[in-house]
């Protein structure tokens, strides 16, 4: 009995261990409802016939952010019509990263023309849901919120005529032929989220 005890206890710690980690392909996110720099809250559940969401982890400050805005921007063009929403979430702490407060956001989204939210994390409440380690971070779900692709959006942040592998791309050409992406998940390359100490 003692043994079984120290099992499941063993069990639990795992679990916990397991959870903190976030999100895998196949799970079902949470939906959130964030303030976007147009001051409006916005959800997924907002956008009921929308195909599935692209989730961006990102922010003003970070080198790998800003090389990655312009494709970002492209990407919530190009997919818009096919019925994927793009959805721009800071999840940096302002105290931790001035750059990347509130107000700076609404400068930047409008400096660069966003046409698609970009939502303040506050509290920093959403990030750790979804196991986002960096800036930039997408997660692809579909329109049953079950993740589907987590990672890079592609294999070169510093050039984009120089990309050879689209991977945010093709897990959603996947999606479009009703098949699993593959890889489902690559390495997110950027700035670690930023967290008051």
């Amino acid at each position: 009995m003692k043994k079984f005890g120290i099992f499941a206890l063993f069990m639990v710690i795992l679990m916990s261990f397991t959870n903190s980690t976030g999100y895998q392909p196949g799970d079902k996110a949470t939906d959130f409802k964030l303030k976007s720099v147009d001051g409006k809250m916005y959800s997924m559940a907002d956008y009921k016939d929308a195909k599935g969401f692209i989730v961006v982890f990102t922010c003003n400050h970070c080198p790998f952010a800003v090389k990655y805005e312009d494709r970002v921007i492209e990407l919530a063009k190009k997919y818009k019509p096919k019925g994927y929403v793009l959805l721009a979430i800071n999840p940096n702490d302002p105290a931790a990263a001035p750059d990347d407060s509130y107000e700076l956001m609404k400068v930047r989204a409008k400096e660069k023309g966003f046409t698609f939210p970009y939502l303040f994390d506050e509290g920093q409440k959403i990030y750790p849901q979804y196991g986002a380690t960096k800036t930039p971070h997408v997660f692809l779900l579909d329109k049953n919120l079950i993740v589907k692709y987590i990672g890079a959006i592609d294999d070169n942040v510093e050039d984009a005529k120089a990309v050879k592998e689209h991977y945010l791309e093709n897990a959603i050409a996947a999606l479009e032929k009703g098949q699993e992406p593959s890889p489902a998940t690559t390495k997110a390359i950027g700035c670690t989220i930023k967290v008051k100490k």
